[in-house]
């Protein structure tokens, strides 16, 4: 199949969550792939290329809001569309 839509350009920064500044939402109108020192990740909440970290959800730990703590994982990252 052909996509006919023009994907974005994928931002240095991106967040998953609606609530951050850093949230565009034609991005995630199509599958985003996030590769973190080599290994495909598929629980990323937030990805910075440049400054070479990403952010996922602790398991158990939620702040006083309720939404899962995020984690900071660095290294080199990857962003794709799929």
């Amino acid at each position: 199949m052909t996509d006919t839509t023009a994907k974005p350009a994928l931002p240095d920064h991106l967040s998953s969550n609606p609530r951050s500044p850093h949230y565009v939402e034609a991005c995630f109108e199509h599958e985003i792939g996030i590769r973190l020192n080599g290994k495909e990740r598929n629980d990323v909440e937030e990805y910075c290329i440049s400054e070479g970290w990403v952010k996922v959800a602790s398991p158990k730990a939620l702040d006083r809001r309720g939404q899962p703590m995020l984690l900071t994982r660095k290294g080199t990252v990857e962003a794709f569309y799929i």
